[in-house]
């Protein structure tokens, strides 16, 4: 049995350069590991113990190491935990939470719980962005601060040929590379080391390929703690204008910055999530 992978020695490809990262982590970490009722939870924290914790969740076909460039602008100020999401190529178990039910917030209520945490500053990007806002619709208490980075479940979700090729793993190792430039925004020059990753991971991982749900304006409008979202407004995947304006619409406390000429690959906004967070979480 492969799961989430197309073969065993896919699997272990992709975990030798997660590791690889993970031993060149830019500040010291723990890595822990949180029992939940959907099998293991792969966690790296980072920063001082006793500093206020922050949450973060990667998005779909990536791992912790999404986070790399940030966590340490970070950890001097947080306890920082960087968490695999279920059924994604990092460490954690390869089982997919249903979307459409109190799963994934009954999962990270867990994880939170094994981390002897209260409540807790959570940042999420892409499925991860997700994520993170259904635990706030799910669990309104948990969460002091709210940071969704090209988030899923505001605008609509775009599968142009390029970007389906690569989800669905029908094209070639090259034309995976290509269509990762035009769903991320990014270019070999300035994020070659991101576009390596993300060629490897997508040469032997199968990722989800079913649409987000997509979140009701009511709901929204329940969240009253304060929201940055942050999108580029040349993402493929998601409708970045329309995700720009529920947000500014729906949350009552939001901030919304759409980024010109960025794409789905939201990168380089550690100062600005950091200025958010120190004037909202601690």
């Amino acid at each position: 049995m492969t799961g989430i992978y197309k073969s065993a020695e896919g699997r272990r490809v992709v975990e030798q350069r997660y590791r690889e990262h993970l031993d060149a982590w830019p500040v010291p970490r723990e890595e822990l590991r949180i029992d939940t009722g959907v099998g293991e939870t792969f966690v790296v924290a980072s920063g001082p113990v006793d500093a206020p914790p922050l949450v973060l969740l990667h998005g779909s076909g990536a791992n912790t190491t999404a986070w790399r460039g940030d966590v340490a602008g970070w950890a001097s100020r947080y306890r920082v935990y960087a968490v695999d999401l279920p059924g994604e190529p990092g460490f954690s178990a390869p089982t997919r939470l249903p979307l459409d039910s109190d799963a994934t917030a009954s999962w990270l209520d867990e994880v939170m719980d094994g981390l002897g945490l209260d409540t807790i500053a959570l940042a999420g990007m892409s499925l991860g962005g997700w994520t993170a806002l259904d635990y706030v619709l799910r669990r309104p208490g948990r969460v002091t601060a709210l940071v969704l980075l090209c988030p899923g479940g505001l605008g609509g979700q775009r599968f142009g040929w390029l970007v389906k090729g690569m989800l669905l793993g029908l094209v070639g190792r090259g034309s995976v590379r290509d269509s990762a430039r035009t769903v991320l925004g990014l270019d070999d020059e300035t994020a070659g080391p991101i576009l390596d990753d993300v060629e490897l991971i997508f040469a032997h991982f199968k990722p989800r390929t079913g649409r987000l749900p997509i979140f009701a304006d009511e709901r929204l409008r329940t969240v009253n703690i304060p929201v940055l979202v942050i999108a580029g407004d040349r993402d493929v995947l998601f409708d970045s204008a329309r995700t720009a304006e529920r947000a500014r619409g729906g949350f009552t406390r939001g901030e919304v910055r759409l980024l010109p000429d960025v794409g789905h690959g939201v990168f380089g906004q550690t100062a600005t999530i950091r200025e958010f967070l120190g004037a909202y979480s601690g």
